[in-house]
């Protein structure tokens, strides 16, 4: 949402252009206008217009533009669209990179790159740990960014799979407004199960149930009640998905009827609107996705977000309650010792002492204190740290990622796999 008394952004750039941020209602429009013309208008221009007219977390500094002064055009564009993610019992500020463009005639001039360099100072201003983005494959790595964490899962169930039930036990209406506190609970319980998940706030749900409708992002959300009207969970369909099939995209935590009944209700979605089958775009373990395993559903994989993190040591320093507890359950517990992580461009010192994580800072040359635990390349460590990779997966494409035998263990107990799913805020 704009914020009147928020500077904005205007710095020249060469041959006429100015790099921008949304001063105005009309800067939003236009902004607006342009994602239409270079994604979709249908859906991305009116996802413009409710994320800076009408999200709580986002600001006018958040969407960047370039515009021709001689014409008044914009003809590229970006923005920071604010998260925040729950990592264990941390919370962290996030800041997506999110609805990128420039027009044909304007590619190939670094506007793009422009357009980071003052993204990411943004980033900083929001005190922002971590970036992620949905792109396009490879071209982000340019920026620092790596694949980190699953995005859009395909587990696809054919229609003829999913069995009858003789009586349905469960009854489905489409979500109100007035649900938002069951939903927000509802959605809490969800996340429990997983490590990294995003956080949801009850200003966050007003916005999911009353500005995302025609957008790209819409989402068609069903409370699930059961035989005696108790509400038994809630399931969400993607409006614009990835392919011809109904996308489940968002489920509360479902006993095995509900589950059963839900599928059941999917399908006949599915009939109605002429699709051909189901994809299940869920955690891994959500009982939704078990189930249609055990229906014979194909596991197609996932694409997965790519990751930015601009300070690996202000991310260390705020999971460092994370880090503890995971000595804390482990043979380690009680540890006193000096660590470093040899990212090779930098080394990171952390210090424990009685189990506690006391210090991370970057070593400065020279210092030789503590042992080096892991060596690891700064892009595949942004994986390890957060949990989608093991050092072992890594060192099959990374032949630079070394951990002596000695502290195998510790490297495992420190930066383990972790169930993440990011529904996303919007």
């Amino acid at each position: 949402m704009l914020k009147p008394d928020e500077k904005p952004i205007r710095q020249p750039l060469e041959d006429n252009l100015v790099l921008a941020t949304a001063a105005s209602e009309e800067d939003v429009e236009r902004a607006a206008a342009f994602n239409g013309v270079i994604h979709a208008p249908e859906d991305v221009s009116p996802l413009t217009q409710n994320l800076f007219l009408h999200h709580p977390a986002t600001r006018g500094r958040d969407l960047f533009f370039i515009e021709n002064e001689e014409s008044g055009e914009i003809v590229s564009s970006l923005c920071l669209i604010p998260w925040t993610w729950r990592y264990g019992d941390v919370e962290i500020p996030v800041g997506e990179m999110g609805i990128v463009g420039t027009a044909e005639a304007y590619r190939g001039r670094g506007l793009v790159r422009a357009q980071v360099r003052a993204f990411k100072r943004r980033l900083a201003e929001r005190g922002c740990l971590v970036s992620h983005i949905q792109g396009i494959p490879y071209f982000y790595r340019q920026f620092g960014y790596e694949y980190a964490l699953p995005l859009e899962a395909s587990i696809r169930l054919e229609l003829r799979r999913v069995p009858d039930s003789p009586e349905p036990a469960f009854t489905f209406r489409r979500a109100t407004p007035a649900d938002i506190p069951a939903l927000r609970q509802l959605y809490e319980e969800a996340a429990r199960d997983l490590t990294i998940h995003a956080v949801r706030d009850e200003d966050t749900w007003r916005y999911l149930q009353t500005h995302a409708d025609e957008t790209v992002t819409a989402r068609e959300r069903w409370m699930i009640q059961d035989a005696g009207g108790q509400l038994a969970g809630y399931v969400s369909f993607q409006r614009h998905p990835f392919g011809e099939a109904l996308t489940v995209d968002e489920t509360a935590p479902l006993s095995f009827e509900a589950a059963l009944a839900t599928l059941q209700h999917a399908r006949k979605l599915a009939v109605e609107r002429e699709k051909p089958g189901i994809r299940l775009n869920l955690p891994a373990d959500a009982t939704l996705t078990r189930l249609a395993r055990s229906l014979e559903a194909h596991d197609e994989g996932s694409y997965a977000w790519q990751i930015h993190v601009p300070d690996v040591v202000a991310l260390l320093q705020a999971l460092s309650p994370v880090l503890e507890r995971r000595i804390a359950d482990s043979p380690f517990a009680g540890l006193t010792h000096d660590i470093q992580l040899n990212l090779y461009r930098e080394r990171i010192a952390l210090h424990v002492e009685a189990g506690r994580v006391t210090r991370v800072a970057r070593a400065e040359p020279g210092d030789s204190a503590g042992d080096v635990v892991l060596r690891c390349p700064p892009l595949p460590f942004i994986p390890l740290v957060l949990g989608h990779r093991t050092w072992r997966d890594l060192k099959t494409t990374y032949t630079d990622v070394l951990v002596p035998p000695l502290w195998r263990l510790l490297v495992d107990t420190l930066f383990p796999t972790v169930p993440s799913f990011l529904y996303t805020p919007y």
